[in-house]
């Protein structure tokens, strides 16, 4: 009897007689992302000869880890994402996180730093400090890596549009303490196309932008070998409210336009795909999020073989940050956030993280205390260090259920992928709103299942209780804005005013020139210029993006 026959059967016979007498909670099941689940999985629901299919650590597909030894040889990087107020506060945050046993930093800034202006600037009023640390200079660089080996920790930055400023600012601090920038490891986020999908905090239009993502990639081979250039992120795209498959779907297609744009400025794809990395979510489904992880690996390494003719084992390998879901955390009973959290890093981890983000019960109310933070950083490290799951590789592997989600969501998204080629590219398909419109489809739905009590979110449409006002929060004085304007005004009154303006000129003629800008920013930034003036330089030659409302 074949195994398609005895599940059958078993499904018409045992399960459905048993199904007629006790029904089952809710038909269909299915996961946040809309799939539906089977009651039961078999050998019936794989594609094809496993060992080929999901092949084996550190070699290609890659489905089940990067690296032959995964966590046996070290644990993920527990890098967690911290910045707030001016550069003093966060450089001791920064300080208390590694003393508690952090293994990288991640520097959050805000708002007014990751869209190019100076915390002077009368757009930024209220905004400065709030939602990362305010970086307006070469000079609060230097407070925020102060005393902290810039040749010994990586740093990960969540910065876009002014990417290559911040990259020359961590250049020249490293330079200033004594570190070549060969010795330098971390990684920019610098992944402009989800700005303008997702979450917005764009300068420039499409075409400039991607030029400079690719003097990146440029500057870096040469200069910055270890860094990684790029972080491509789906992690936006699935917070606005995409599926786990247009969450690889999409970041997928982003990661195959920065290469056409790195191919076509004349690099070779080995000369910087080993230096691409990725940043996804952890959302709340275990299992599914488990075979999202694995799809990724093994549909861009088949991109890269396949598509862009790859010939370095590196260039295929997709190596990936994760942090958990911030969308899925509550502000009512916000101890509860500390269990969804433990499993979304759960599933990173047994999916093949190589480093991870957990975030803090309170982040629904507010910036986290520091209380709530090193209850986050403990749960990597038990995570880690106590349940086992480190100890093997790729545990799930085998799991029918695993494995038939795993191709499931490699279909799906390699169908997007398909359909973006067929608009023109990423580019293309976000000047149409083609994905603007299919993540705001699926955020809706998955709303409006909440709203009907369809989809269950402990204490917010069940399981509630009366709580009392928050209390402890983490607030960002009003004084941090002022002292910040201050520190520029200081700064402007000490540097030198000629070496300023020509550093500016420089680069205003090499952007106007396609030349490489990195150098020249890098030179700007020696000379104490200002985020905000080196940002204004390049919104007078390239423009300002204006969004397009996608109905």
């Amino acid at each position: 009897m074949s195994s398609s026959k005895s599940k059958n059967k078993w499904f018409k016979t045992t399960y459905q007689t048993f199904c007629q007498k006790r029904p089952e909670r809710r038909n269909p099941f299915k996961t946040m992302s809309n799939v539906v689940i089977d009651p039961l999985y078999t050998p019936e629901d794989l594609n094809g000869d496993l060992e080929n299919t999901i092949g084996y650590p550190g070699e290609y597909p890659y489905t089940r880890g990067v690296y032959p030894t995964m966590y046996r040889g070290r644990l993920w990087t527990m890098r967690q994402y911290a910045g707030f107020g001016d550069a003093k506060q966060s450089n001791e945050r920064y300080k208390y996180l590694l003393q508690n046993g952090q293994t990288g930093l991640s520097v959050a800034f805000d708002l007014p730093t990751q869209i190019g202006y100076d915390s002077n600037n009368s757009i930024c009023d209220g905004e400065v400090g709030k939602v990362g640390v305010a970086i307006d200079s070469l000079a609060d660089m230097e407070v925020l890596f102060d005393g902290i080996p810039l040749d010994k920790v990586s740093t990960s930055m969540t910065i876009n549009a002014p990417a290559s400023v911040l990259l020359a600012m961590y250049i020249v601090v490293a330079e200033k303490q004594g570190i070549s920038s060969d010795k330098l490891a971390g990684t920019i986020q610098n992944d402009i196309l989800k700005e303008y999908i997702a979450r917005g905090t764009y300068i420039f239009p499409p075409k400039e932008s991607m030029r400079l993502v690719t003097d990146i990639f440029e500057y870096c081979s040469e200069h910055v070998p270890k860094w990684n250039t790029i972080s491509i992120s789906g992690y936006h795209i699935r917070e606005a409210g995409s599926t786990a498959s247009q969450e690889i779907g999409f970041t997928l297609a982003d990661g195959v336009a920065y290469t056409e744009a790195a191919l076509n400025a004349g690099m070779d794809v080995d000369e910087f795909a080993g230096r691409l990395s990725f940043f996804f979510n952890a959302h709340n489904n275990l299992f599914e999020e488990v075979a999202k992880f694995r799809a990724a690996r093994r549909l861009w390494a088949k991109i890269m073989k396949e598509r862009f003719a790859a010939k370095k084992a590196k260039s295929m390998m997709l190596r990936f940050h994760t942090q958990t879901a911030g969308s899925t955390l509550t502000a009512q009973q916000k101890d509860n956030n500390i269990i969804r959290v433990t499993m979304q890093a759960l599933s990173a981890v047994m999916g093949g993280t190589q480093s991870l983000h957990t975030n803090s019960k309170d982040e629904a109310l507010a910036l986290p205390t520091e209380d709530a933070v090193r209850i986050a950083l403990r749960t990597q490290q038990i995570i880690g260090y106590e349940t086992g799951v480190a100890d093997t590789i790729d545990p799930l592997a085998g799991s029918y259920f695993v494995e038939a989600l795993t191709d499931k969501i490699e279909a799906e998204a390699e169908a997007y992928i398909k359909k973006i080629d067929e608009l023109g590219g990423m580019s293309s398909a976000i000047e149409q709103g083609y994905v603007q419109r299919e993540i705001q489809r699926e955020a809706y739905r998955i709303q409006k299942e909440i709203e009907n009590d369809e989809c269950i979110i402990v204490g917010v449409n069940k399981f509630t209780v009366k709580e009392d006002p928050p209390t402890n929060l983490l607030r960002i004085d009003r004084r941090i804005q002022v002292e910040q304007i201050k520190r520029i005004k200081n700064l402007k009154s000490k540097r030198d005013d000629n070496a300023v303006h020509n550093s500016l000129y420089e680069l205003k003629n090499a952007c106007e020139n396609d030349c490489n800008v990195m150098s020249y920013i890098i030179s700007a930034v020696k000379n104490y210029a200002t985020l905000g003036e080196i940002c204004d330089i390049m919104r007078d030659v390239f423009g300002e993006y204006k969004e397009n409302v996608v109905i």
